[in-house]
């Protein structure tokens, strides 16, 4: 694997240098392959499992190391992106449901499915503060085409950022200015939003109030399209602060402060990625048909509430 500085981001005192995050041996696995398109990585840290979604299949897969992936959920409503809620509950982006669905051992409910009395259009991406209070992207990919399972026009006037309140089902919609709204995850502190505008090429940036809204938007990073296939799509952070994305040719690597550190490339297309492992330091990848591993000197936040 080969590990691209750039160098105009290491002066001293900007951020801690890349040197800190990886290994010089540090290797990207190939863990698990033969997928259709996977996405929406995420770690259960008491089975010891990945889960993630298989999105053309219709499937959310489980996988332990050293094992072969088996179906958790068929159908899947064409899932995408995935995380925890507060009780344990999968949280689902659904293409073809068109919702955010909730899977407890009693079954599939829907957490969200429509904004003002209108549908959904493909939610993409979703996380849970430490509140309860559940985040997702509402861009319109799984309903432009019939190959994405599209079920009907898009109802929704913009491509939005919503939040859902503990014991509601009822979105509310924080941000409509984005051109098509993908990954998200807090800072270590949730003090700060990041929100991926995938055609833009950029990561937005916003700042949590107390009640959960957002305000101050601004560019975080932007990445430049000529280093290879992809663009920002799923993004985690490390305990210091670093957001590491998915996005043109592979995985982007940036500090606190919004400087580029480098750049991983990956032999698929990178989609998304998710901490994991007893100790929170190996990030799993999904690109393409498979499931990369990067094992990192630091720590990532964990979606679960127990990580």
């Amino acid at each position: 694997m080969d590990i691209e500085v750039l160098a105009t981001t290491l002066a001293p005192g900007l951020a801690p240098g890349l040197a800190e995050l990886l290994s010089a041996d540090a290797r990207l696995e190939q863990m698990a392959t033969g997928f259709v398109f996977t996405e929406g990585p995420l770690w259960h840290p008491d089975e010891g499992a990945l889960y993630f979604s298989d999105i053309p299949a219709n499937r959310i897969y489980r996988w332990r190391p050293g094992t072969r992936a088996v179906v958790y959920r068929e159908p899947s409503g064409k899932s995408n992106g995935l995380t925890w809620d507060r009780e344990g509950g999968l949280l689902a982006c659904e293409h073809m449901g068109r919702r955010v669905s909730r899977t407890l051992a009693h079954g599939v409910a829907h957490l969200a499915a429509t904004y003002e009395g209108k549908r959904l259009s493909s939610p993409n991406d979703v996380i849970c503060k430490s509140d309860g209070t559940v985040y997702f992207t509402d861009p319109p990919y799984g309903i432009l085409s019939a190959e994405q399972g599209a079920l009907a026009d898009q109802e929704q006037p913009v491509n939005g950022l919503y939040l859902v309140r503990p014991g509601s089902t009822e979105p509310v919609l924080l941000a409509g200015d984005f051109e098509r709204p993908n990954g998200l995850a807090f800072s270590p502190d949730e003090s700060l939003l990041y929100v991926n505008d995938t055609p833009r090429y950029h990561t937005r940036v916003f700042d949590v109030a107390p009640d959960g809204t957002l305000s101050n938007s601004r560019i975080f990073a932007e990445y430049p399209a000529e280093k290879g296939v992809g663009r920002p799509d799923g993004m985690k952070v490390t305990t210091c602060g670093h957001v590491i994305t998915t996005g043109p040719g592979g995985l982007w690597i940036v500090s606190p402060l919004g400087e580029v550190l480098g750049h991983v490339p990956l032999p698929e297309k990178g989609t998304n990625c998710a901490w994991g492992d007893a100790d929170l330091k190996g990030l799993y990848i999904t690109a393409g048909q498979s499931v990369y591993r990067l094992r990192f000197e630091v720590r990532g936040i964990g979606a679960f509430p127990a990580a």
